[in-house]
């Protein structure tokens, strides 16, 4: 329900967004992933570093990013190279890499935390035998960017989702490519994740000689 302009109450109501930073959160330079990992190393937080290095991998929401299973990250003893999960908010699969650091992270994580490979990689500390909660995983990214000296407002569980895309955008120009690794069923949702303007678009064609 909004707010009539003729209510008087309505001049003393401040709009839900004063004051907020909007829009599209920003995505990580490769020297602030770093900085964040060197934080986490320093500070011994095993778990923390293992759930950075998948977020930023993964390339997945923070609802799917929790709900992660020990099996579908462990093949035997090992850290799978590649994984697949179904996202909740598309029902479709989507799958994604894991690369050597965060294969390592995860392997040392994993061994701690102990588990079957139906339990949750990242357990609830409230309940152990559920997942870590979105709004924990929030908190812990505006930890992790405060840490370093980023402004929370500007950062957020989606910065970590956007980040790899970004920079593969940035090597490659394929949009294709990075549709497919965040799972959009549209390229025009990419487009408008990535924020790709006109002057991106015409970089790239001026770029391509024929």
């Amino acid at each position: 329900m909004g707010i009539s302009e003729y209510d008087p109450a309505a001049a003393l109501r401040s709009a839900w967004n004063a004051g907020k930073q909007v829009g599209a959160k920003r995505a990580l330079k490769v020297r602030q992933i770093w900085s964040i990992r060197f934080f986490l190393d320093r500070e011994g937080r095993m778990r923390d570093r293992a759930l950075f290095d998948l977020a930023i991998d993964s390339k997945l929401r923070g609802c799917d990013l929790v709900k992660i299973k020990i099996g579908t990250l462990v093949s035997g003893p090992t850290i799978r190279a590649r994984s697949m999960v179904i996202q909740q908010k598309t029902g479709r699969p989507v799958q994604f890499e894991i690369t050597s650091d965060a294969r390592t992270s995860l392997l040392a994580w994993l061994e701690r935390r102990g588990g079957t490979i139906e339990d949750f990689a990242f357990p609830s500390r409230a309940n152990p035998a559920g997942h870590l909660s979105t709004r924990q995983y929030a908190r812990l990214v505006d930890e992790w960017v405060v840490a370093i000296g980023l402004r929370p407002e500007e950062y957020g569980t989606h910065s970590l989702r956007r980040t790899k895309a970004s920079l593969i955008y940035k090597a490659t120009g394929n949009l294709r490519a990075v549709q497919l690794l965040l799972g959009h069923s549209k390229i025009e949702n990419t487009v408008r994740y990535l924020g790709v303007y006109v002057d991106d678009a015409l970089s790239l064609a001026e770029a391509t000689e024929i």
